[in-house]
């Protein structure tokens, strides 16, 4: 690929199915070690690419951050449903569903929970409460 640097969506787009193609043919093999040499240093390329746009352009649109959200993203990441989220939590998928609406609030098992199995930071848990 000849891209020296990523100008807009659909660039970013672009390199990302690139590198999605690379991480798939790299699982499907054993691992990155099941990737050509020139495979690898193009990897490398759009990696790097990729995560300087995502510095300078896509840090400029702030997201939101709350426990919700960070929450729900990390169910999508996992492709899993709250009651599945909520057994791998400890809790019960009732609890779980009250917090993630609003109707109750986080208590100290619950925040332990999401830094311990989703590994989420900790600061930010107690920033957000």
């Amino acid at each position: 690929m000849m891209i020296d640097k990523i100008r807009n969506e659909t660039q970013y787009d672009s390199v990302m199915n690139l590198i999605e193609g690379f991480i798939a043919k790299a699982t499907a093999g054993g691992g990155f070690h099941s990737l050509s040499e020139l495979e690898t240093n193009e990897l490398e390329k759009l990696s790097l690419l990729a995560e300087k746009y995502e510095d300078n352009v896509l840090k400029l649109m702030p997201l939101p951050l709350t426990i919700n959200a960070v929450v729900q993203r990390k169910i999508e990441e996992l492709n899993i449903n709250q009651v599945k989220l909520a057994k791998m939590l400890g809790l019960g998928a009732p609890k779980l569903s009250q917090i993630l609406s609003g109707k109750r609030e986080p208590d100290v098992l619950f925040l332990k929970a999401l830094h311990n199995k989703l590994g989420i930071s900790g600061d930010f848990l107690l920033e957000c409460v």
